[in-house]
């Protein structure tokens, strides 16, 4: 598309773009009368929050609507867990899901990756989403679990019904939270006693994957329950599912909307990790997190009493020019760039390294696949409910092969 056209064109991620930056003028805090929390939208601020459990609470058990199946879904989901069940926890997953296992992946995520965009060889026209950034981390991720080849599309089917988000507005109150997670249940049910199963089906036969790896991790004689593997099979399927399609997606129209970041990358394919990190801090998947103060205490000019909710803003963090040298300006050879999008402390995303790696992999085969990939109207472009998670739904692109 040409720059005249590009201006006459909405597009949503670049609208919720601009909503932070005029959110980070109000300073480093905001309260939000319609949801009944504060805004924390400066860096500084941000990190501190995050660096923080023992003052700022990820358990919000207390704040949130119950459903029964979520509960019992969640057990081992240590991104809501304070300190020290916290610890343990993650002790015993770091035992399996190790720095090596995940660099390991790269030869079949090359594979995937490969087999994914041969399926498209014929085609001047197809959907990222549904050619790669989709399939590609859901099929890693049930082979990393050591799940059947044929059922790999439950993953999918599961993830696309957990977080569609079509039962919340932009701004969620706690009735459409009520109503997002009744209709959600019979999928977490659903998937639930599929885990779980899978899970005995290794305990009785193990395998060289992930899950025997869970069923065998030992802390101080503690090895974790079935329920906790079930937690963290959920876990995996937002840190190393739902952010790396949203990575790809945005990074797809990132390059699109700027078209010096394309050239440069094609020029210097090197700078490929600086970009990713550039994409990632320009379009956090994840924008918001959320925090329970667990006692009085003052945050930016702001004094806030215990249970008061807070909404820690990456988005606006990741914007902040009191961190980042010409924050507003996308630079994909961005040498200092502490964005928080992955978190900060002892919550640093899990799935972080494997996001990273599959981006890494799949954005260098498309630039080696196509000489030019360009998307052709973004009146096509359909995009996921930015309450949830920042992403497309659905990108046609066009291509041209070498």
């Amino acid at each position: 598309m040409t720059a005249d056209q590009l201006a006459g064109v909405p597009v949503l991620l670049e609208d919720v773009a601009d909503r932070w930056r005029q959110l980070r003028a109000a300073g480093p805090m905001s309260y939000e009368e319609s949801r009944g929390l504060w805004q924390v939208l400066d860096h500084e601020a941000v990190s501190s929050v995050l660096a923080d459990p023992a003052t700022y609470s990820s358990d919000l058990g207390s704040l949130a609507p119950t459903q029964e199946d979520f509960e019992t879904f969640t057990q081992g989901n240590f991104v809501g867990m304070d300190p020290p069940e916290h610890r343990r926890l993650r002790a015993l997953v770091s035992q399996a899901f190790t720095p090596r296992v995940v660099q390991g992946l790269a030869p079949r995520i090359e594979a995937i990756c490969a087999r994914l965009l041969d399926a498209v060889a014929d085609h001047d026209r197809f959907d990222l989403v549904d050619a790669l950034a989709y399939p590609l981390p859901i099929i890693v991720i049930a082979e990393l679990l050591g799940v059947p080849a044929d059922e790999h599309r439950l993953f999918q089917e599961w993830a696309s019904i957990l977080f569609s988000g079509d039962q919340l507005g932009e701004t969620a109150d706690m009735a459409d939270l009520e109503r997002a997670l009744e209709a959600i249940a019979p999928t977490i049910r659903e998937m639930n006693d599929y885990v779980l199963e899978h899970i005995r089906r290794r305990r009785a036969h193990p395998g060289d994957d992930l899950t025997s790896r869970l069923i065998a991790a030992e802390v101080d004689g503690v090895h974790l329950e079935d329920q906790q593997i079930v937690g963290f099979v959920a876990l995996l399927l937002v840190a190393g599912h739902v952010t790396t399609t949203a990575l790809l997606g945005n990074a797809v129209v990132t390059f699109d909307r700027n078209p010096g970041a394309d050239a440069t990358l094609r020029s210097d394919p090197d700078l490929l990790p600086r970009a990713i990190e550039e994409v990632l801090r320009w379009l956090p998947p994840f924008p918001e997190l959320g925090r329970r103060v667990t006692r009085p205490v003052v945050l930016g000019g702001q004094e806030l009493a215990a249970d008061s909710m807070l909404m820690v803003h990456l988005g606006t963090a990741n914007r902040d020019p009191a961190r980042f040298d010409a924050p507003d300006v996308l630079d994909v050879t961005r040498r200092r760039n502490p964005h928080l999008t992955f978190g900060h402390g002892i919550h640093f995303c899990f799935g972080a390294p494997l996001a990273r790696l599959e981006a890494q992999i799949a954005l260098r085969m498309l630039q080696e696949r196509f000489t030019s990939l360009t998307v052709p109207s973004y009146e096509d472009v359909t995009y996921q409910n930015p309450a949830v998670i920042i992403g497309v739904r659905r990108l046609p692109v066009d291509v041209v092969r070498p």
